[in-house]
């Protein structure tokens, strides 16, 4: 990249000169005697001229021999100098979204004042909202799940060859002790148990593994189902041959764009491992199937799996796009503090497109109608290890309905922490299609908005801030309306 960084920079400043100047490329052909194709070529970034020819343009165009040749760039061009020279693009694989570096490289050069522009709103923007390296990479990767429908067949075959190879029942619950014998004398594995327990600031962590001795350092904490998908997610690193990894769960830090990207293909085929296709796809069938929606059922359904509600929220994001052709769907993972007035929304991922229930960062209110608070309201009250509700949210202002299946848990790694995993699928003729207990009412339908700020849902008893956006949005269309008025009884 060094090498095409100090051709692109040359390129760009030789093409900012040029107009400056209001210099065609024809005109500093003519000028300098230099074709009009090689000139292209430098300016593109494709070559870089050799010192006589330097010469030529630093006398021609009056620009000191230096100057021309300093990777300096001037504040009109100083963004994109930012973003050549880091790495951002060697850290994310362009090509996953089928995308060459050189496409990128081209639309700098062929425009650089248009894309300064751009780099500038997206960096003050990232700086605005507070969003950090690790936020891009994440945001990275939940758009290639959405451009994948978040199903990878690869990734679900590696987890049926692994089983089949390994002789790991997929119908039945996987338990950690059925594939923790793998991790020990297979790839030689120890596991310990005692030792994070000893270091109070490490409280958060359920497991940490150590390389060089292959050491998996255990939280003292985490029941089966947590130790089950930390076995897994240790399988698939090995498995897969993925060694650009992280080495704590949850994860402290990334350093590169691939340890993100195989951080989700761990996690994918460890939910493929312990919530097998064939099985979940099979029991919605029948739980689809219904004239009435079963909460009883549902909550069975997701006890029939060894995995924690989130993992089986996460897996039927995996499923039911491909099983069942139901493609607009959202994912949503709230996080509650006991007697806080505070809902934040840590996780979400959109299928198909960006739906209503969306994280907000301008410190508005969530809708306080929405089952994935109300949820975690009930936790707090009820202090049971699970609390699942369903709702139909009938959004006022895109004129949109979901079915939404939400369930609450308490975190046990943090005191008076709880948190809520949600799923929405989009009524439309498809999905009416596939559920047959969707027009029932027992499911409690509601008018909700996304902020309420935002909202135009009159006496909302649940309403925690005026429509003060809303409001602003009205008087500005209600101002141009006047203007508009005006502009044609005086013209």
């Amino acid at each position: 990249m060094e090498q095409d960084y100090i051709k692109i920079i040359f390129g760009l400043k030789l093409k900012q000169i040029r107009t400056d100047k209001n210099l065609s490329l024809f005109g500093l052909s003519k000028l300098t005697k230099l074709s009009k194709s090689y000139l292209n070529e430098i300016e593109k970034g494709k070559k870089y001229p050799k010192p006589d020819k330097i010469a030529i343009l630093s006398e021609k165009l009056d620009v000191p021999y230096d100057q021309l040749v300093s990777l300096k760039l001037d504040k009109n061009l100083a963004p994109i100098g930012e973003l050549l020279q880091s790495k951002i693009f060697k850290e994310i694989p362009l090509d996953l979204f089928g995308i060459k570096e050189s496409d990128l490289i081209d639309i700098v050069a062929n425009a650089p004042a248009k894309v300064n522009a751009f780099i500038s709103t997206i960096i003050e923007i990232a700086q605005h909202y507070n969003f950090s390296r690790e936020s891009f990479f994440l945001a990275s990767v939940r758009s290639f799940q959405e451009a994948n429908n978040n199903y990878f067949d690869d990734l679900e075959q590696s987890a049926l060859r692994f089983s089949k190879a390994y002789q790991i029942d997929l119908t039945k619950p996987i338990s950690s002790k059925d594939i923790e014998e793998v991790l020990i004398e297979e790839y030689g594995y120890t596991i310990n148990e005692n030792e994070l327990k000893k270091h109070q600031d490490l409280g958060n962590l359920r497991s940490v593994f150590v390389p060089k001795t292959k050491t998996l350092l255990l939280a003292s904490g985490i029941d089966d189902a947590q130790r089950t998908f930390i076995y897994a997610k240790e399988i698939a690193y090995n498995y897969l041959e993925i060694t650009n990894r992280l080495y704590t769960f949850p994860w402290i830090k990334f350093d590169s764009f691939d340890q993100v990207l195989n951080n989700f293909y761990a996690s994918y085929f460890a939910g493929a491992l312990i919530i097998s296709k064939a099985e979940l796809s099979s029991k919605l069938e029948k739980i689809f199937a219904m004239k009435t929606f079963s909460e009883t059922r549902f909550m069975k359904l997701i006890e029939s799996f060894n995995a924690s509600p989130e993992s089986f929220y996460q897996r039927l994001t995996n499923i039911i796009p491909k099983a069942f052709n139901v493609q607009d769907l959202f994912f949503l993972r709230f996080t509650h503090k006991l007697g806080s007035e505070k809902f934040h929304l840590k996780k979400e991922l959109h299928l198909s497109h960006q739906h209503s229930p969306r994280a907000n960062e301008t410190n508005e209110h969530y809708c306080r109608r929405w089952v994935s608070l109300n949820v975690l309201n009930t936790i707090c009250k009820s202090g049971k290890a699970h609390e699942f509700s369903a709702q139909i949210s009938n959004y006022v202002n895109d004129n949109m309905k979901y079915l939404v299946l939400s369930s609450a848990t308490k975190d046990p790694f943090r005191e008076n922490q709880y948190r809520s995993i949600s799923i929405g699928f989009l009524i439309n003729k498809q999905l009416e299609r596939k559920l047959n207990f969707l027009n029932e009412n027992k499911i409690v339908e509601q008018y909700v908005g996304v902020t309420c700020e935002r909202c135009s849902i009159k006496d909302c008893k649940e309403r925690k801030a005026s429509p003060v956006a809303l409001d602003k949005l009205n008087t500005n269309k209600t101002i141009a309306s006047i203007v508009e008025k005006l502009n044609m009884k005086f013209q």
